[in-house]
């Protein structure tokens, strides 16, 4: 009896720490391309999406979101979608004003959206996930942190239009030679 006792209570052991293993591991975060959008949102359309679990604050929420957008560029390239996406579609609202969605596939089956606040004007970024997944979404920011920490620590350049609704105003936001830029503009003809 003491034996089978000996075995569970070992196996129980064994089972717990691998758990606690997995949980330790780096996920695997994978961007999202533009053509990829539609299988995405068709395969997690009926996601009840949070923030909850990624709101911790960690050294990215203290950076401006005109840097995270560099960093981001040098870590996963183009954003997943751009205002440009949006602004043409029968049901856009100036309330839906994004410069920029990275949409990601967290170790194949998790979605995550990484999106900006108010464009060029604010410090970090607005995250949201599975909401069945919330206990995970912890080590999830942390890994995406220390990827924009550590593999975007040379910004990459890139060029982006912003629509503030509160200024009624068109920004081009850019990274280019070394220099962070917002520059008031008329709507590009592109999104008329």
């Amino acid at each position: 009896m003491k034996i089978k006792h000996s075995i569970l209570t070992l196996v129980i052991i064994l089972v717990s720490s691998a758990g606690a293993y997995a949980q330790f591991e780096d996920p695997d975060i994978q961007k999202v391309s533009h053509s990829e959008r539609a299988e995405f949102q068709d395969r997690f359309n009926d996601i009840n999406w949070t923030g909850q679990g990624l709101y911790n604050p960690t050294t990215i929420d203290r950076i401006p979101t005109i840097e995270l957008r560099s960093r981001l560029q040098a870590v996963y390239g183009d954003p997943t979608q751009r205002i440009g996406d949006l602004i043409n579609q029968r049901d856009y609202r100036p309330g839906k004003a994004v410069q920029f969605e990275y949409w990601f596939i967290i170790d194949g089956e998790i979605p995550m959206m990484v999106l900006d606040l108010d464009g060029p004007f604010e410090d970090g970024l607005v995250y949201v996930g599975a909401s069945q997944y919330i206990d995970l979404m912890p080590q999830v920011k942390r890994t995406f942190t220390r990827k924009l920490m550590t593999e975007g620590s040379d910004m990459e350049s890139f060029t982006d239009y912003f629509y503030s609704p509160e200024r009624e105003q068109w920004y081009l936001v850019e990274y280019k030679d070394g220099e962070f830029n917002r520059e008031q503009i008329d709507r590009p003809a592109s999104f008329n």
